[in-house]
């Protein structure tokens, strides 16, 4: 078992678990991070915020609470800049190069999938961005948040299953370490884009 995410277990195979264990416990990780690792340390990173809206639902659910404004906020600025900005786009970059490769029909199925399944979660988290605005003038949108809450917390364990344990283990057999650190680069280049598009955004809205 590689992690339980939101309680359920994501399986791994044996090798591909065995490189995984000893690539955390290198010293430093960061001299000889590769794409993958970048993304699966990310994997964890959502998996914590994926759990914090499910503990949040699960409280406005059992005792009718109001979820806290500043809590909904920090959700909601996680999910947009770090998923759907920043994580996902990255995982699109190595998805549309690993296309290009000679791999298996079925491995191209999954990745179509994947991506599939990043844009609906694009939009989904869109439909949560205009909910919590109209939440915040007062009107009654709640539910369509913790319904479309849950649809992505009940997703993302198999999106990720289908990511960590059919497309990585793969890619270091089609790319050589001159295109997987080129890769590296652009996931590096998304990251420090990703600080300037947040407050672009942010001074766009403050001016409505």
């Amino acid at each position: 078992m590689f992690y339980n995410f939101l309680n359920a277990p994501l399986s791994i195979t044996p090798d591909y678990l065995l490189a995984v264990i000893k690539y955390n416990q290198l010293p430093n990780r960061s001299v000889i991070m590769k794409p993958t690792g970048m993304l699966i340390d990310e994997h964890h990173l959502v998996g914590r915020m994926i759990n914090i809206i499910r503990l949040e639902i699960s409280k406005i659910e059992n005792s009718g609470k109001i979820i806290d404004a500043s809590v909904l906020d920090s959700i909601v600025d996680f999910l947009r800049f770090y998923i759907n900005i920043t994580h996902h786009e990255k995982e699109d970059i190595l998805l549309n190069k690993l296309k290009e490769k000679p791999i298996r029909p079925e491995d191209i199925e999954i990745i179509e999938q994947l991506i599939e399944e990043h844009k609906y979660m694009k939009t989904a988290i869109d439909d949560i961005v205009n909910a919590e605005m109209q939440y915040f003038k007062g009107e009654n949108t709640l539910g369509i948040i913790i319904t479309t809450f849950n649809a992505l917390i009940s997703l993302y364990p198999k999106h990720i299953q289908k990511e960590e344990e059919n497309i990585f283990p793969i890619v270091e057999k089609y790319f050589n370490d001159d295109e997987l650190a080129l890769m590296q680069n652009e996931f590096d280049r998304v990251d420090r884009e990703m600080i300037h598009k947040k407050y672009k955004t942010l001074i766009e809205e403050l001016k409505k």
